[in-house]
Formats: structure tokens, C-alpha cells, sequence
């Protein structure tokens, strides 16, 4: 691409050259698996009947052997709101399948709990680490080798991460991601925020804070605001792996349904029984991998990402680090604002232009790469194009040339802030991520005597206490993925803004997670080595004490303390926690990576 930016072609070459060994092994395996197990003809015919066993009228086509055979894997229930649309799926794409003389089977499910169940409660210690089991149920569900595609049914914030890795270690199959769509909007963000605040300060109540929650979460579909659930579908869209502009069109319409008829009818088309075979491990290369960072920056997605999208990369050999972030952050633009940036969620996204403008923005400046292998059979390019029926056939059209939404949506010439906003900082504190799109300038660098916690409750305890009523910078440790699995920390956000709001100088550290929907206080998060750190080592955060002072500075690029730190003992972890489950994940826990290599135990112990 002639007109590519220097610093995304040279983050790009640096990827690949750093990837070239662990690469090389991946694409080996992957032609591997595609000589022995690209046709399920290689079965016994005892195997193959039990694979078809319950297949009804499908039978005779499995049985034949020449016919494609399309694996659904799906995380369908219907506790999780962006997941229960699901359940009617498998059956309508078993027709879509049939219109195209191919067959469907559900392969099998994952797990998909929910994070705003889970958040600030003790299950939210198992989330970081049920994207390890749902790359494992994955792998269990393809293992039966009956399929020449994959069709995954995932939304949320470890079930695409999850669904990819799995599904990367098949990548001799082909693959399209199924997305169900966002609910309406509910009521504004601001009268959300407004209510929690006010509820952390004890002026309204239970039962006030919960009708306020429940008018925003209040149907079938993906929550709106542009947090990891909703940054996962514009990855996915950035990587070429869903039919294009599927991201945010609502669930249970016409489009939407005919958005999965097209993948349903396009996955079929690309195996390699056909004459368009695009497996998945040549849809994910270093390119799409820079496509979806770029476009995480670019729109201000989720701090999540900083720990999944290195993971899903090492899932294809591929190898990034907090560097190439932060390289990529210093060119990248920020040209979308959806709450918690903006005020507007993604359903409003989606109506000033969506993911087409973005596309089209990022391509027309040389920030993303356009000759990627996708789903799409035109290409990047497709994806700069939005889905429409006209008269009931699906199409696409350009790109609106303007913004419907300016406060929502700019051109790269005239973007809400000239970098991507998450930011590289590093220190004699260790590296973490510090997300500036979503924090005023001015509160870019903080200074101030710290507070350490080892528990979030703590840091609430002392809220309410008044003892944090001042400049503070609040240091919760042990909550890295070795400590208790890495919880986001999302109950933090009302009392440290509250403080925020009393003019107080306020900033978080933390080895932990925020939520992807993270707010206004300046943090350092997943700071690396965390504070429970491998082979005996500590962590700096683990010696910290009250009252030392801590600097926080997304301009320097810093994370740093004036205290001396060299002659301290570390102070040691609260004891591991049981109930929950919590115990069962202790095997994760024990082997567990640094957050900047993605956090995972099974890739560490897989040497992936």
C-alpha cells in the first residue's frame, strides 16, 4: 500500500520480524492439520456415524462426504442479554446451509458469563481465565474433525477472545464470526453515571440505583456502551471476520437476520471443497492483528485489549507487545467518541456512520492495511461499505461522505484528539496502560502521597470512611492474574470520581483490570510484573507503602515513586480464596503469564 503511514508499516515490519520463528511453527502446524484432517473421510465409518448419528434429514449429505459441513460453535444462553438472541440460530442457519447444498451441526458450546453480573463479586475472579476454557471448549468442539468451516457465535468480553484462540489452532478451516447486534439504547449515560455516584455517596438508594440500572440493561442484545463486548465486534470487523458492517445492526430484524444468511452462505463458499478457500490462519496475519490494534485506538475501545489482543495473537504465532501500542497510539487518531468517551452509545455510533466511516477513514489516511485477506470477497475495502435491504435482498453502500454525529464521529483531518489514547507508561513501578481518551487532559499527570489496598472493598471501606477526602493516589495490588485471576475493578469507579469531583487529585494503580467501560480517573492498569510476580520475584507494587509518593504521567509516559524501594521486604498476598469455583482456577492462577503477554495460563504452558 502506497500511501501506508511509516510508523504503522514500520510497528507492522517490526511484528513480523519478531514473529518470524514462532509464525513459522503455526503456519507448519496449520498445513499439517489441513493435509490430515481437512476431510472427514479419514474418519471410520463407526466414527463418522456417530458423528451424524442425530442429523436428520442432513444425514445422507454427511454421509456422503461431499458436501460441506459447517461447525457451529456457540455461547448461546439466555442469561447473558447479548447472547440469548442466540438461541435461535443454529436452526435457521442449518436452512441458510441448506439453500447452498451444504449442512450445519452445533459442534459445541462455551461458557459466557457476564462481567456486569460477575463485576465486584467474588465470581468475577474466574473471568480473565474463562477465555482460556472457552478456547478450550473451542479446541473439545472442533476436535471431532466433521467440519470444513467454523461459524462462532460469541459476543462478549472473554468469549470472542476465547473463540478466536480456539479456533486459531484450527486455522486450516475457514471461519466467520456471527454477531447478534446491540439493544436499544436506554436512558442517557450521563443520568446512569449521575445515579451511581449519588448512590456512592448514600444519597439515593437500593431501590432507586437498581430502576436506574435496569432502564439502561433492559433487553435482548449487547449493552451499548462502547466497552470490550463492543470493541470486540469492531475488531472482529477490523481483522476481515465478519461479513461486513455486521457489528452493531440490532438483533431479531430483517438485516440482521439476513446478515447471518450471508455468512451462513459466504463461510460455505470458502472452504476448501470450493474454488475461494480462505482459511482462517491466512485471514489472521500480522496485518489484520495491526488492523484491529489501529482500530482500537482509533475508536477508543477498551483497555481489555492491551492483555487479549496479544493473546489471540500468540494463538497464530504471531507476537506483540505494549510498545507496538503505544507506537501506534502516537499516530493514530482518535476520531470516535462513544460513552464512557462520548456521550452518545453505539447504536448512535452506528447511525452517524459507524464502522463503514471508520474503515473508510483509516484505509483513505494509510492507517490500516488494505491488502488483507477477509471474509469479504472485495477485501478491507468492503468493510468501508454499510449493510442495507433493498427490496429484501441484502446490499451495501458507501460510507455517508459526512459524519451524521460530529461530536460522535470526525474525519482523521479533524480528529477529537491527534493520538489513539492508550498509552505505554513505565517505571521503577513497573509497565501499565493508562487509557487517555477517556480522561481530561489536565488530569494527565498526577503526583501525590499513595494509598495501598489489597482488596477493592477496602479501598470502599476507606471511601466511606473519609479517609481518602484528599489528593491520593489509590495503589490496589494483588489483582494480577497470579493473585486471584485479574478482576476488572470496576466498582472503584463511583467513589474514586466522587473524589475526582470534590477537586481532589485522584489516580489508580493497580495490577489489576478496570472494565472496559472504565471512566474519568486517570489510572495505571495491568502494571507488569504484577505484585504476586513468578519464581520467587515480587513485583514493585508489592512494596509500596501508605504515604510514599507516586507520580502518574501519560505525557512522560511514567510510572514512577520517589520512596527507595531496595531494602524493603515485600509485603505478602492476602490468602487465595475459595468458594465461587475460585479453587477450581487455581491451575490457571499457578501458571499464569503477565498481562502483557496476554494473561493466559494454557498459551504459557502450551508455549505458544
Amino acid at each position: 500500500m502506497s500511501n501506508l503511514n511509516p510508523v504503522v508499516a514500520h510497528v507492522t515490519n517490526r511484528i513480523i520480524e519478531r514473529s518470524r520463528p514462532s509464525r513459522a511453527r503455526y503456519l507448519a502446524l496449520v498445513a499439517r492439520e489441513r493435509d490430515r484432517h481437512s476431510d472427514r473421510g479419514f474418519l471410520s465409518c463407526s466414527n463418522l456415524a456417530h458423528g451424524f448419528a442425530a442429523a436428520g434429514e442432513d444425514k445422507p449429505a454427511i454421509a456422503a462426504g461431499g458436501t460441506v459441513n459447517l461447525g457451529i460453535v456457540t455461547a448461546y444462553n439466555d442469561m447473558l442479554s447479548a447472547h440469548q438472541p442466540y438461541g435461535r440460530y443454529p436452526e435457521q442457519m442449518k436452512l441458510f446451509a441448506r439453500e447452498v447444498g451444504a449442512t450445519a451441526q452445533v459442534a459445541g458450546g462455551v461458557p459466557a458469563m457476564c462481567d456486569g453480573v460477575t463485576q465486584g463479586f467474588d465470581g468475577m475472579e474466574l473471568s480473565l481465565f474463562s477465555r482460556d476454557a472457552i478456547a478450550l471448549s473451542t479446541a473439545v468442539a472442533l476436535s471431532h474433525a466433521m467440519f470444513d468451516g467454523m461459524a462462532m457465535l460469541g459476543i462478549c468480553d472473554k468469549i470472542v477472545p476465547g473463540l478466536v484462540i480456539g479456533a486459531l489452532r484450527f486455522g486450516h478451516l475457514p471461519a466467520v464470526f456471527v454477531p447478534s447486534g446491540p439493544m436499544p439504547s436506554g436512558i442517557s449515560n450521563k443520568e446512569k453515571q449521575k445515579t451511581r455516584q449519588l448512590y456512592a455517596e448514600g444519597k439515593v438508594g437500593r431501590e432507586e440505583l437498581l430502576a436506574s440500572e435496569s432502564a439502561s440493561y433492559h433487553s435482548a442484545g449487547t449493552c451499548t456502551f462502547y466497552g470490550t463486548a463492543n470493541s470486540n465486534q469492531m475488531m472482529m470487523e477490523m481483522m476481515g471476520l465478519h461479513i461486513p458492517g455486521a457489528a452493531f445492526v440490532p438483533p431479531n430484524t430483517p438485516l440482521r437476520q439476513a446478515l447471518t444468511r450471508a455468512a451462513v452462505h459466504r463461510l460455505a463458499g470458502m472452504t476448501r471443497k470450493g474454488n475461494d478457500y480462505r482459511p482462517m490462519a491466512e485471514v489472521v496475519d500480522e496485518k489484520a492483528i495491526v488492523n484491529a490494534l489501529v482500530g482500537l485506538l482509533a475508536t477508543g475501545g477498551s483497555t481489555n485489549h492491551a492483555i487479549h489482543l496479544p493473546a489471540m495473537a500468540r494463538a497464530a504465532g504471531i507476537v506483540i507487545d505494549w510498545e507496538d501500542f503505544d507506537a501506534l497510539s502516537g499516530v493514530v487518531p482518535l476520531i470516535a467518541r462513544v460513552y464512557p468517551n462520548g456521550s452518545g452509545d453505539v447504536n448512535h455510533f452506528h447511525a452517524a456512520g459507524g464502522m463503514a466511516w471508520i474503515v473508510r477513514e483509516l484505509l483513505g489516511s494509510g492507517l490500516a492495511h488494505a491488502d488483507v485477506l477477509t471474509v469479504a470477497e472485495g477485501g478491507m475495502g468492503a468493510y468501508a461499505c454499510e449493510p442495507v435491504l433493498m427490496d429484501d435482498a441484502l446490499a451495501w453502500t458507501p460510507a455517508p461522505a459526512r459524519s451524521g454525529d460530529e461530536a460522535m464521529l470526525r474525519h482523521v483531518s479533524d480528529p477529537f484528539q491527534p493520538d489513539g489514547g492508550m498509552r505505554l507508561v513505565s517505571g521503577n513501578l513497573g509497565r501499565g496502560t493508562f487509557k487517555t481518551s477517556a480522561v481530561d487532559e489536565e488530569r494527565w499527570t498526577i503526583e501525590a502521597p499513595c494509598r495501598v489496598f489489597e482488596t477493592q472493598e477496602a479501598v470502599t471501606q476507606a471511601f466511606k470512611a473519609g479517609e481518602l477526602d484528599r489528593d491520593v493516589v489509590v495503589v490496589v495490588r494483588f489483582q494480577g492474574p497470579r493473585a486471584n485471576g485479574m478482576p476488572e475493578l470496576h466498582k472503584l469507579t463511583p467513589p474514586l470520581g466522587v473524589l475526582q469531583d470534590r477537586g481532589h487529585k485522584v489516580a489508580l494503580v493497580t495490577d489489576g483490570r478496570m472494565s472496559g467501560a472504565s471512566g474519568k480517573v486517570p489510572a495505571a492498569i495491568h502494571v507488569t510484573p504484577e505484585a504476586l510476580a513468578k519464581d520467587g520475584n515480587w513485583g514493585p507494587l508489592a512494596l509500596l507503602r501508605d504515604g510514599d509518593m507516586v507520580k502518574l504521567c501519560a505525557r512522560e509516559g511514567s510510572l514512577s515513586t520517589t520512596a527507595d524501594l531496595s531494602a524493603r521486604l515485600p509485603v505478602p498476598p492476602p490468602p487465595a480464596e475459595m468458594g465461587m469455583g475460585r479453587e477450581l482456577f487455581a491451575m490457571f492462577r499457578l501458571n499464569a503469564g503477565g498481562a502483557e503477554q496476554g494473561g493466559s495460563a494454557m498459551l504459557e504452558v502450551a508455549g505458544l
